[in-house]
């Protein structure tokens, strides 16, 4: 299966790991293909550059040792024609993931959670540990 992970995943792995969040990253990695889109990636590094900016380096090991593939955020995107989100920054995760056939898209976001569509499958990471 294709995984897509929110920023607040990676957030959660990187700056507060614990024992559910390597759990997690072991089982995507051994059992998936994990997916991260550019968009994620650069809303990664302002959260840390505003947050963490100690840790800068650290984050770009993690991605660096990170087994994932990197799929592009569309550029110019007709909202109208994907699920309504309710902070509209967090549509081109949402078309990203829709676009590129995700599976299933890991976030911790209500916003996506209460979102009613079939694909890709929206999960909590202990959601996707019980599941997947």
């Amino acid at each position: 299966m294709k995984v897509m992970l929110d920023t607040n995943i990676l957030i959660s792995a990187i700056f507060f790991p614990s024992e559910q969040t390597h759990e997690f990253l072991k089982k995507v990695c051994e059992n998936h293909s994990m997916v991260l889109c550019d968009y994620v990636i650069d809303e990664l590094r302002l959260v840390v550059e505003r947050k963490f900016p100690h840790k800068k380096t650290a984050l770009e090991v993690f991605l660096f040792e990170l087994p994932f593939e990197l799929i592009h955020t569309p550029k110019n995107i007709d909202v109208g024609n994907f699920p309504s989100v309710r902070d509209q920054k967090d549509s081109p995760i949402l078309v990203t993931a829709i676009t590129e056939n995700v599976d299933v898209f890991v976030t911790g976001d209500k916003d996506f959670l209460v979102l009613d569509i079939d694909t890709p499958l929206i999960l909590t990471m202990a959601e996707f540990l019980e599941r997947c």
